[in-house]
C-alpha cells in the first residue's frame, strides 16, 4: 500500500472520472443486493459482479490486487466479510450465507482509469437484534464522520466524531485498518483513521479525495489476521460490520462521490 505523505489534490476533472467510477460501484452494491439470501455462496456474489463488472466495461480493482513475499495477491473481485469477519474476507463456494447472518460487500471498480471504492452491509434473513444495531451504529458513524469533512478542518475530526459515537453505543473500533486517499491510484495518502481526537491530523482542503470505512466490533477493537493472509477476524470472534464512501472535499463542505 502506497502510504506516500504527498497528498495529490484532484482537479475538477479527475474528481468527474471519481464520480464516474463511484457511481457505478454504488450501482453494483444495489444490482447485488437480491442475490444476498440464505444458500447463496460468497462466491456465487462474486461470479455475479465480475459479471457486471465487465459488461458495464469496467474492472475490479481488487482482482490480483498486491502480492508479494508477505502475501499472496487477491483471488476474487470482491470482498465478502460475513459475521466475525472484519474486512478482505474472500469469496468461497463452500461458504453459503445463512438466515441471521451480516455481510459485508466491498467493491472498487476501475473506469477510465480512476477507482471508485464503496462497501454496504447486508441483513441475511433476520439477524439478531444486536446485529441490526450494529450496522445502524456503524452506518451513523460513516455518516458523522463525513459530515466533518470541509476544508480547514482536519483528519483527527473524523476518526474523533467516529469514535466518540461507536464508544457511547458500547461498540468499539478497529484500529488496524484505516481509510485511504484514492484517484488514479487505489491507496494513497492520506490515512484516514476512524479514531482519534478533534483538532489533529493534517487540514483538509479543496480536491482532496479519500475513503470514510469504520469497521465497528461488537466486542474488542483487536483483530487478527487468517493464515490466507487476508482475512482479518475479530479477536474474540464478536461480529464486526464496515460501510464504506469515497469523499471528496469541496471549496465548501464535502462530496460523496459513491452514490447510484
Amino acid at each position: 500500500m502506497d502510504n506516500s505523505e504527498v497528498i495529490t489534490l484532484l482537479s475538477r476533472r479527475e474528481i468527474e472520472k471519481m464520480r464516474r467510477a463511484g457511481q457505478l460501484a454504488a450501482q453494483l452494491l444495489q444490482h447485488l443486493e437480491p442475490f444476498v439470501k440464505p444458500g447463496v455462496s460468497t462466491l456465487e456474489l462474486n461470479d455475479e459482479a465480475e459479471r457486471w463488472t465487465q459488461a458495464h466495461g469496467a474492472k475490479s480493482a481488487p482482482l490480483g490486487y498486491g502480492g508479494d513475499k508477505h502475501r499472496p495477491a487477491f483471488p476474487k473481485s470482491i470482498c465478502t466479510s460475513v459475521n466475525e469477519v472484519v474486512c478482505h474476507g474472500i469469496p468461497n463456494a463452500k461458504q453459503l450465507l445463512k438466515d441471521g447472518d451480516i455481510i459485508n460487500i466491498d467493491v472498487t471498480l476501475i473506469v477510465d482509469g480512476y477507482h471508485g471504492d464503496t462497501s454496504k452491509m447486508y441483513l441475511v434473513g433476520e439477524p439478531s437484534a444486536t446485529a441490526r444495531r450494529l450496522v445502524e451504529v456503524t452506518e451513523k458513524c460513516r455518516q458523522l464522520g463525513i459530515e466533518q469533512v470541509k476544508p480547514g478542518a482536519r483528519l483527527g475530526d473524523i476518526g474523533a466524531a467516529i469514535q466518540d459515537y461507536a464508544e457511547s453505543q458500547g461498540f468499539s473500533v478497529v484500529r488496524d485498518f484505516v481509510g485511504h486517499g484514492i484517484s488514479n491510484i487505489f491507496h494513497t495518502a492520506p490515512q484516514v483513521a476512524h479514531y482519534g481526537s478533534y483538532g489533529t491530523g493534517k487540514k483538509l482542503r479543496a480536491g482532496m479525495v479519500f475513503t470514510i470505512e469504520p469497521m465497528i466490533n461488537e466486542g474488542t477493537y483487536e483483530i487478527e489476521v487468517l493464515k490466507d493472509k487476508w482475512t482479518a477476524v475479530t479477536k474474540d470472534r464478536s461480529l464486526s460490520a464496515q460501510c464504506e464512501h469515497t469523499i471528496a472535499v469541496t471549496d465548501s463542505g464535502h462530496e460523496i462521490l459513491t452514490l447510484p
